[in-house]
């Protein structure tokens, strides 16, 4: 490649850099259209790529956006102002410049491509007359330089034509990169000079590299950190102090380099949010809505690979959050809401994961209308969907085949391309879940990781086995005494008390399929958190940790659904890496089936239910059936509030009313340091039941029970020995909420079901 050949690169990739940032600041400027620095930016790129294409002989590039500087000047100089039609001429220049340089890009020259209609509307616009058709025709017209200039600016110069640059020396003097801007004359009303500052994307302070440069870059870095994983191994076994400083230098060097090179490929989201405002212009405007859109955390930062793997998900979540989630401006008033709706995306680390949000202020996802259409196309049953809770029910809409141009009419207007969403962020490790609120609107949440290449990973045992777990799913560890401390059962399944909360516990073996476990005496618990849950996993033996390098596994082995990647250790054994959502799907499945099988005995038996039982004040103990609690929670005294003299509290930004049971068994006002919370849920609506500490979860003898109550309770029972009153759960609640039972008829929301 020649010089020439390497400037004309440079000045089409620049571009398009520009083009990019001049699609958002150019909508910006429609909310903000006295912005002299959005001005002055827009004016300044545009004013760039005139004064290269002129240097480089593209008369086509030069002359629409020649034209295009004169309408910026007016603006930036205050002589007319920001309308519509401003911004729509301006955009149509934009688009005829990328179409002038995906030409230079693929031919080295503009091509046929005809901009005399698009200079024609820009024109039109600085005359004051009607712009005429703006479309960017194919017809073969020869390109030709714009000669006239407004009368406040200074005559253009003329592009020097294209025949003189094959005869150019390599040697000879050439402009760098976009500098050679100014080998073109300002127009006359020219920008301050406090404002001549060197174009955003022309830095002397960097250089490109190709991308796979980087890629080959980082796979040598995972090569060195397996090799440097197994020297510390064979430093571990061989006692020579010569070997382990050279080891300890060796992994000193190494992580630097990985870090040196992440940085390298760490990018912010805004390169894929640059993109956005323009969409959700062009979206809006077809559609006749009107929306604003909020952008917050642009600055978080993203491996290269994992920022083109979201790329199709967020746009496919951002059209559908305008197309079917914001209404009309008619409809928005006919709600009493503002008739601009707005849109947020939000990023922020957390846990050491990306999570991106997309929210609107719409009207929100119907649960009943979502499982009406899942058992109208026969993707679930009557029964199955009866006692879903609504964020279960919002699960139906990842179902491949729920997503159908029906579905969007007639139902909520949600799901299009959901499973194809959910299939590319899993693909990556990620999960992504919904919370909508019909009438105020609807979050989709992406958890993403920070990188594909290298991850620190837990080695553990099962069944003789080694797997890797990544540690961005791993809370903490636990060891099983031969006390079995802690351990409890509900029904034939574990759990395991954990700081006062019930965990369920999932044996890796049984997810596996290994030969069940006799004794949980010495197993550990890995305390696991995915797809918006917590979930112990019972495993033999604790290796080690160290950082891995994923590598892709067979087809077959990856049709499991169980394993996210595999891996070379220290020892240099190859090791298979737990996909840990996958896995926590797979221990929902057996809890699952374990609750059937036991749901199936009770109701042929007629003689046991699972009650929830907690303490209040100092002797007394109360239960409640634990098919009518949605969840378990605790809080600080300091949540409970008071409004026209009953308690309430602030939770999950709803104001729920309160019901203290140390009042409804009479003992009167308790200080408490801190709450267990016992939540009921029927659609939106929710009662919380506060007592001093949760003592069980048991199966319990209703035939035992005794006919002796009082108010709020409909009876006792003995539990360990222990005689325990029965509330009368649904007369407690009533007394809450009067309305908590009108919501619908089915039994209260489950146990385990989020809101």
């Amino acid at each position: 490649m020649d010089a020439m050949d390497e400037i004309v690169r440079e000045f089409v990739v620049e571009s398009y850099e520009n083009l990019d940032q001049l699609d958002s600041d150019l909508v910006a400027l429609e909310g903000d259209a006295g912005s002299r620095s959005l001005l002055s930016s827009v004016f300044r790129t545009i004013h760039t790529i005139k004064g290269t294409s002129g240097f480089l002989g593209f008369g086509s590039l030069e002359g629409v956006t020649h034209v295009g500087e004169s309408l910026l000047a007016e603006l930036r100089d205050g002589k007319r102002e920001m309308t519509q039609r401003t911004t729509d001429v301006l955009l149509t220049m934009v688009d005829a410049v990328r179409e002038l340089l995906r030409s230079i890009e693929s031919t080295g020259a503009e091509g046929d491509l005809d901009t005399t209609a698009v200079v024609a509307s820009i024109q039109a616009v600085l005359d004051g007359t009607e712009a005429p058709e703006t479309a960017v025709a194919e017809a073969p017209v020869e390109p030709a330089p714009v000669d006239e200039a407004p009368a406040d600016e200074a005559p253009a110069e003329k592009p020097k034509p294209a025949p003189v640059l094959p005869g150019r020396k390599a040697d000879a003097p050439l402009p760098a990169k976009p500098a050679a801007a100014s080998s073109a004359p300002e127009p006359a009303a020219s920008e301050p000079a406090a404002e001549e500052a060197p174009v955003r994307s022309a830095t002397e302070s960097s250089i490109r590299v190709d991308v796979e440069v980087l890629d080959a870059l980082m796979r040598h870095v995972g090569e060195l950190v397996l090799a440097r994983n197994a020297m510390t191994s064979l430093a571990a076994d061989i006692d020579d102090p010569a070997l382990v400083h050279a080891t300890q230098r060796l992994a000193l060097i190494a992580t630097e380099l990985q870090q040196g090179v992440m940085k390298t490929r760490m990018q912010p989201i805004d390169n894929v949010w640059s993109k956005v405002p323009r969409m959700v212009r062009d979206i809006s405007a077809s559609l006749g809505r009107q929306v604003r859109l909020d952008m917050i955390g642009k600055e978080t930062e993203l491996d290269r690979g994992v920022l083109e793997a979201i790329k199709d998900p967020l746009t496919h979540l951002i059209r559908n959050a305008i197309d079917h989630g914001i209404e009309s401006p008619e409809q928005r008033t006919a709600a009493g809401k503002p008739t601009q709706g707005v849109l947020t995306l939000r990023a922020f680390h957390q846990g050491g994961q990306v999570v991106i949000e997309i929210s609107d202020d719409g009207k929100g996802i119907d649960p009943q209308a979502i499982a009406a259409k899942a058992v109208e196309r026969g993707l679930r049953s009557a029964a199955d969907v009866a006692d879903l809770a609504p964020q279960d029910v919002f699960q139906l809409l990842f179902l491949p085949g729920f997503s159908t141009a029906e579905q969007v009419t007639h139902v909520s207007g949600r799901g299009v391309g959901m499973d194809v969403v959910k299939t590319k962020v899993d693909a990556i490790g990620g999960v992504v879940d919904v919370q909508s609120t019909v009438g105020v609107g609807t979050t989709w949440r992406l958890r993403i990781p920070l990188t594909l290449a290298i991850m620190p990973a837990l080695t553990v045992e099962c069944a003789s086995e080694t797997y890797a777990i990544p540690q961005i799913n791993l809370l903490e560890l636990l060891a099983i005494d031969d006390k079995q401390t802690g351990v409890e059962y509900v029904g034939e399944a574990p759990v395991f008390r954990l700081r006062g909360r019930l965990l369920p516990l999932v044996d890796l073996r049984d997810v596996l399929g290994r030969t069940p476990r006799e004794s949980l005496v010495g197993a550990v618990i890995a305390v696991m958190h995915a797809d918006g849950g917590r979930f112990g996993l019972l495993v033999d033996h604790v290796r080690n940790t160290e950082e891995i390098v994923a590598k892709p596994i067979a087809a077959a082995v990856k049709g499991i659904g169980l394993y996210a990647g595999a891996t070379l250790l220290g020892d240099g054994s190859v090791t298979l890496i737990l996909d840990i959502p996958a896995v926590a799907r797979r221990a929902l499945e057996l809890q699952e089936a374990i609750g059937d099988d036991r749901d199936a005995v009770a109701t042929s038996t007629g003689e046991t239910e699972q009650m929830l039982i907690v303490s209040v004040g100092e002797d007394r103990q109360v239960a409640m059936p634990m098919g009518a609690v949605t969840r378990l929670e605790r809080f600080p005294m300091e949540v409970l509030e008071r409004v026209s003299g009953s308690l309430v509290m602030q939770y999950r930004e709803r104001i729920t009313p309160v019901v203290d049971l140390a009042q409804v068994l009479g003992l009167g006002s308790t200080f408490r340091e801190e709450l267990a919370v016992v939540v009921c849920q029927r659609g939106d609506r929710s009662v919380a039941l506060v007592a001093d500490e949760v003592v069980d979860i048991v199966e319990c003898a209703i035939a035992d029970r005794s006919e002796v109550s009082g108010y709020g309770l409909l009876g006792s029972i003995i539990v360990r020995g222990r005689v325990t009153e029965l509330l009368d759960l649904e007369a407690t609640v009533r007394d809450a909420d009067s309305a908590f039972y009108d919501v619908q008829d089915a039994e209260l929301v489950g146990a385990g079901s989020e809101h």
